[in-house]
């Protein structure tokens, strides 16, 4: 007896044995105990994910010797031959070979003879969608209203190429991609009726290789069964897959966290050596930074029985939230741009050195995400003016109030010596200019745009402090208040100062100008010396009093 591959063996033959439809099967299952037939069903989906099968239970739904019911005997002669594929009633037809006209209106006419041995003639037109306008203007009136011993399926993968004529005289049903547990699950079963013996993992591997197609998930378990000599085991099925093991893509964080780029070097030549692919790995990666994230936001969403569980919950402790996010991007844009790299090797290597280049900084407990500004402003902070340098045990005033202790004689360094051994010209470009209290240039001077500059606009400044900036805004400006802005205006105000800032905007009249006010009072004072200086014009003045001409102030523009 030839052999049956397993994605035949194992279709499915009633709609208990479906899997993954549940919502399909159950509309389908109370319109036929209701008796409720339509004329016309399409069934929309992806490839694997039954389709066709859908179709055929119901056509032996439709045609069973025991009557139309939801659970076919799948004994009598009908069950069983169009189990077979060999019931007359039932013409399945792939549109994809079939697109013409002629094709289908020979298939329609046809249509009008009654059954020759089920209770229904069952049309199944498979790839709909690659059917010729002409032919789905064809058929369009017989679908409309067709004979009452004629039940049409059509089946698809791009429900949006069909025309809405034809979408309108059906019945419509998604199907859903299958979840990567159901169709391990399903797989686990199917192996246990086979009686061999596999692993979780393995299985795994299989149902995320099947991309929610369960067709390919029972082809690919034909290939690592035959691959593993009757044994489906989890390193037989990494090698058929050329899928990369979580080893590789742990050693590469555990590198990352080292800041050891050589390390992560070596493991990129050792996956070479092992002909894995790197655009697997990226795609991997990604996945793997993903649940790291989710230990780190919600831990509790983890499976129990995850092998890696215990892994990523340590790697959650010591990357930074932001980092875990912008190593995702990182990834993410490297496997696009894997095609554009001089090969493989060298994008999936310039990937590995991006995240190394924008590594998280030690701050002494876990590692965080550090700017480049915030780190010169750890190792190079601010030179105001000279000031005599305290003795031992003397206090200094600070601006806000507060005093600070010299450190004790010895250990003193001179005001004017450099940190850290940085050049003293170093030391003075970290300054920011001196701008006192004077607010309009402090906004000339950020960085920032868009409606948080619009916001510093229309504030005056109140109080500036070694930690805080309050600005106070009028209150018929008050729709400017919005978190983003002064999330914005606060940023670019601490990397003004070179200091963290906390930034508070008070509603309320402003007594002071504001760099609006002063903006607008100058750009009046231009206008008006502008006029002055056309009506003092003496050839505007001699038109003027000659035809008795108007000046249109509105017309001048200062220069």
């Amino acid at each position: 007896m030839s052999y049956q591959v397993l994605a035949r063996k194992w279709r499915p033959r009633t709609f208990a044995d479906l899997v993954g439809q549940e919502h399909v099967v159950r509309a389908l299952t109370h319109a036929l105990t209701a008796q409720r037939l339509h004329h016309a069903y399409l069934f929309t989906g992806t490839r694997g994910v039954g389709k066709t099968t859908l179709a055929r239970i119901l056509a032996k739904a439709l045609n069973c010797e025991s009557g139309v019911s939801a659970v076919p005997c799948g004994s009598c002669a009908a069950c069983r031959e169009i189990d077979s594929g060999r019931f007359v009633d039932l013409l399945e037809v792939d549109a994809a070979t079939n697109t013409r006209v002629d094709e289908m209106r020979q298939l329609l006419e046809n249509a009008v003879y009654a059954p020759t041995r089920g209770r229904f003639k069952v049309y199944v037109i498979d790839e709909v969608h690659m059917l010729s306008t002409s032919a789905f203007n064809a058929m369009l009136k017989t679908l409309e209203e067709p004979p009452e011993h004629v039940k049409f399926i059509l089946a698809t993968t791009d429900p949006q190429k069909i025309p809405v004529t034809v979408l309108s005289r059906c019945l419509q049903f998604n199907l859903k991609q299958m979840t990567q547990p159901l169709i391990a699950d399903h797989l686990a079963r199917v192996l246990a009726a086979e009686s061999i013996s596999t692993d979780a993992p393995a299985l795994n591997l299989l149902a995320r290789s099947a991309a929610g197609s369960m067709r390919d998930a029972l082809s690919l378990l034909d290939q690592a069964i035959a691959h593993g000599a009757g044994r489906v085991e989890e390193g037989a099925v990494r090698a058929m897959l050329g899928a990369v093991d979580l080893d590789h893509l742990f050693a590469i964080l555990d590198a990352l966290l080292a800041g050891d780029p050589a390390a992560m070097l070596r493991i990129a030549d050792e996956m070479a050596e092992r002909s894995l692919s790197f655009d697997a790995a990226l795609q991997e990666m990604a996945g793997l930074l993903t649940r790291l994230q989710i230990a780190q936001l919600a831990p509790a969403a983890l499976a129990d029985d995850m092998p890696e569980r215990a892994r990523l919950i340590g790697l959650a402790a010591a990357f930074d939230l932001e980092f875990v996010q912008l190593a995702y991007q990182i990834v993410v844009h490297g496997r696009r741009d894997l095609a554009l790299a001089p090969d493989e090797l060298a994008g999936f290597t310039m990937t590995l050195l991006r995240l190394h280049a924008f590594r998280p900084i030690s701050d002494g407990s876990s590692l965080r995400v550090v700017s480049r500004s915030a780190v010169a402003t750890r190792t190079t902070p601010a030179v105001g003016p000279r000031a005599p340098s305290p003795s031992s045990g003397e206090a200094v005033a600070l601006p806000s109030g507060s005093t600070l202790c010299a450190p004790p004689a010895g250990a003193a360094r001179a005001f004017g010596e450099p940190p850290n051994g940085l050049p003293a010209a170093a030391v003075r470009a970290a300054a920011p200019p001196a701008s006192g209290g004077d607010w309009p240039a402090i906004l000339s001077g950020l960085k920032v745009g868009g409606m948080a500059r619009e916001l510093g606009q229309h504030c005056e400044l109140r109080d500036i402090s070694a930690t805080q900036v309050v600005l106070r805004l009028s209150p018929r400006h008050r729709h400017l208040v919005m978190k983003p802005a002064q999330d914005k205006l606060q940023q670019a105000l601490a990397e003004y100062f070179q200091r963290p800032l906390r930034l508070a905007v008070e509603v309320d009249e402003v007594s002071g100008a504001t760099p609006a006010s002063v903006a607008e009072r100058d750009r009046r004072e231009r206008q008006d010396r502008a006029i002055a200086a056309v009506e003092q014009d003496g050839f505007v003045r001699a038109i003027i009093e000659t035809f008795d001409a108007t000046l249109i102030e509105s017309s001048i523009k200062p220069i």
